[in-house]
Formats: C-alpha cells, structure tokens, sequence
C-alpha cells in the first residue's frame, strides 16, 4: 500500500521534531537519570563543608549527637535490610543455579577475592616501606599505646572457623562468638623445714567463649548456601519455598529503592557529625599525618590501577564505566564507612545500572561483602609496619611475608563494620612480636582510613 504525499510529509516533520533535541533537555534527562547519584554526591560534599564549618563553634557532645541523629537513622535503616537481603539473595542465588555452575561461580569469587586481598596487602607493604611515616620522633609526640589485648591468632582463625558453624541460627542473626581469658588467682602451698607458707602468687589463665552483639554474618552465609543448594537438589519439590525467598528478595529491593530517596540526607549529617567528633584535627594530622597519606595513597592505587587492571585483562572492558556505573554505592561506602550497610545499594547499581544477572549478583555480593576486604588488608599491613617504625625495630623478609598473610586472613575474618579493622588487627602484631597496646595510636585517624 502506497502512502499519500501528506502522510509522508507528516512523518518526516514528527522525525525532524523526535530528533531536534535542545542542549538544555539533553542536560535536564540526564539530571532525572542519575538524581540519586547527584544528591548523594551532594549530600557528602554538604556534609564535609557543614563539618568543618561547625568545628569552629566548639559544639557539645549532646548538640553533636543531635546533628549525627538523621545519620543514625540512615545507618539503621540500611542494616536493617542488611539480613533479610543476604538471606534471600543467597538462597535464591544459589537454588535458582545448577550445582555446576553455582560452583563454577563461587571458585571464580573466592579466587578473586583471594588475589584482590592478597595484592591489597603486598601494596600496603611495599608502600609504608618505600615512604616510611613511622620514626622515634613521631612516636616521642604521638605517645604511648595504652590498648590491651590477650587474645592470639590461633584463637582469631578458631573464631572464625566457630562462626561458620553457629550452634543457634537465629542467635547468629544478632549476636558472634569470640574467645576472652580471665585470670584467677590460685593457692600454692610454699613447704619449709619448720612450716608451711600459703602463697597468692599464681595466675591461673582460663579460657572462655563468649557472645557479642554483632550479626555472625559468616555464619548465616554459611548456612544459605548449603539450604540454596539442598533447595536446587530437590526439583519441583521446593518450588513454593524458592518463590518465598524470590519474593522476600523483590520486597527488600523496593524497600531499598525508598530509602535511596533519604540516604543524601542523612549522609550530609551523617559525615558532619563524624568530622566534628574528632578532638583536634589539626594535631592529628600534623602527628599521623604521613601515615595518612600512605594509606589513602594505597588504597587510590588499589581502586584506580590494581582492580581496573585486573577488571580489564579479565573482561576486556573499560573499567571506568564499570565504576560509574557503582558511582553511587561508592559514595554511600565513603559516608557511611561500612559495607553491609552499602550492600543494598550496590545490589541496586550492579542490577539496575550496568543489569549484570541477577543469579550472580545474589550469589556473589553478600560473600563479597564479608570475605573481600582490601582496604581492611591494607590497612592492617602498614599500620604494624608503622607501629614496628614507631618504636625503631626493624623487620625482615620473612616478617614481611607473615604480616602479609596474616592481613589477608584478618581482613576475611572482619566483621563488615566501621573499625572493625582495629579489632584483628591484634592478629597481626602479634604475629610478628609487635606491642598491641599501640593500636590505640591510630584511634583518631580509623574513620577516614
């Protein structure tokens, strides 16, 4: 059927119109595609600016806690989803993969993660060795450590074994296990030729296991990934308990979605309030300040040349791209300094923003967030090299490769908390003999590391 000349005029004029598009609406789609990312950049570059400006004014402690009060709300909000999120997305990840390939899967993840770690660490040694922030001088202004800690690695490593296997599922959901010592003081009969002399001297060590309030995270995953896998053995059978988790999953990613919409604003107080709880800056920075720098240091060549190097020659991609795409999970992580409270974003940008399957992205991300810590490793291998500058003991080649690897296993046995770094970072100086009661030197700078 052959078109009128009007008809034809018609549809040319609505293409002209369809393809005219003014600079100011290419800006203005642009601004209604990426307005979350734009408002959390904000609302962190608000925060930073609010922080410092108050300092100046010398708040109390309670006016502090009232500005950091929407931060809270943010932080407690986003942990909230952070259980029903790696339970559902596990078992569904798991169950909706055949054996095959889900452990086709989690070999390439753990591999990953295994090398990322281990890269994080070396890094971190090569560093704080090359620019040496630790001296005598620092540690006469710096101080001296007052931490104390009796805990060894041998308990840290059969802590994390324990967890794996908690003995009550739903006390994992609130609470984690870990090893303390008490001392008790026992008699001793002292024998003479005339008497016998009773002696308190004594110290008797005993060990004990207790509980902390603080999700055994390892422990659940553990858990979800066996019940995904019986769940995929059986067919047909537990279909109506997969469709459950399948839905809980599709619930939890819309509560996600709501809360997206106040994460800015609670970040903006959330960074405020955090900047305004540190004593004196400027004291800080001018006494650690090198260590500082040697970390953020490392952890820019990490982000921006180890993993785009690793992203490329695996994939063969742009990894910029990769990184825009999470743009708004790693601006979320920067506020807010944990990666469980992250992890419901970045499940939202990896699905929506760059639509990576979803069967991977609930397999990969909650064990991710738990095992792969690199700034953690990092971290806790040039502050025990730091610590050794501080007080002028020199370490050898094979204390280097201890430190190395015990990092990479301390940062998979880190809760994903703010500062939990600071706790197994025992595991580490002790290891190679260095005095833990330095730890507390570093305090001050944990937030922005």
């Amino acid at each position: 059927m052959n078109l009128s000349e009007q008809q034809k005029r018609t549809l040319l004029n609505k293409d002209r119109k369809e393809r005219i598009v003014s600079p100011f609406e290419k800006v203005l789609s642009q601004i209604k595609m990426h307005t979350q990312l734009i408002l959390t950049f904000l609302g962190v570059s608000l925060g930073i600016l609010l922080g410092f400006t108050l300092r100046s004014a010398n708040l109390s402690s309670e006016t502090i806690m009232i500005i950091s009060f929407p931060g809270d709300l943010l932080m407690r909000m986003l942990k909230m989803l952070v259980l029903p999120l790696v339970v559902s997305s596990l078992i569904t990840g798991v169950a909706v993969l055949d054996p095959k390939a889900s452990g086709k899967i989690g070999l390439y993840a753990i591999c990953y993660y295994i090398l990322s770690t281990i890269l994080a660490a070396s890094l971190g040694i090569i560093l704080v060795i090359t620019i040496k922030p630790g001296d005598k001088e620092t540690k006469s202004e710096v101080g001296e450590g007052t931490a104390k800690s009796t805990i060894t690695s041998q308990d840290a490593i059969m802590d994390l074994i324990r967890n794996l296997f908690p003995e009550n599922l739903i006390q994992a959901t609130i609470q984690q296990g870990q090893t303390y010592y008490t001392y008790e003081k026992s008699n001793s009969i002292i024998k003479s030729s005339n008497s016998s002399v009773l002696s308190n001297d004594d110290e008797k060590k005993k060990w004990n296991f207790k509980y902390n309030d603080n999700t055994n995270i390892l422990g659940v995953i553990a858990f979800c990934v066996a019940f995904g896998m019986i769940i995929s053995s059986m067919g047909r059978k537990a279909e109506i308990l997969l469709h459950l988790f399948l839905v809980l999953n599709e619930i939890t990613m819309k509560f996600v979605k709501i809360i997206m919409w106040y994460a800015p604003f609670g970040i903006l107080f959330l960074v405020s309030g955090k900047i305004l709880e540190i004593d004196d800056m400027g004291n800080t920075a001018r006494k650690l300040g090198l260590y500082m720098i040697t970390v953020i240091l490392g952890l820019m060549i990490h982000c921006f040349i180890t993993l785009c190097s690793l992203y490329f020659i695996i994939t063969r991609k742009n990894p910029f791209k990769f990184y825009y795409g999470c743009l708004q999970a790693v601006i979320t992580g920067f506020g807010t300094s944990s990666s469980s409270a992250t992890l419901p974003v970045t499940f939202r940008c990896l699905e929506e923003n760059l639509r990576i399957d979803s069967r991977v992205t609930r397999f990969v991300l909650p064990i991710g967030s738990t095992i792969n810590m690199d700034g953690t490793a990092l971290y806790e291998a040039v502050a025990p090299i730091f610590i050794a500058q501080l007080n002028g003991r020199s370490l050898n080649f094979v204390e280097y490769i201890i430190i190395s690897l015990t990092a990479t296993v301390a940062s998979i046995g880190a809760a994903s908390i703010p500062s939990a770094g600071l706790v197994t970072m025992v595991i580490v100086l002790q290891s190679v003999g260095l005095p833990v009661k330095d730890i507390s030197l570093i305090f001050a700078v944990d937030f922005f590391l």
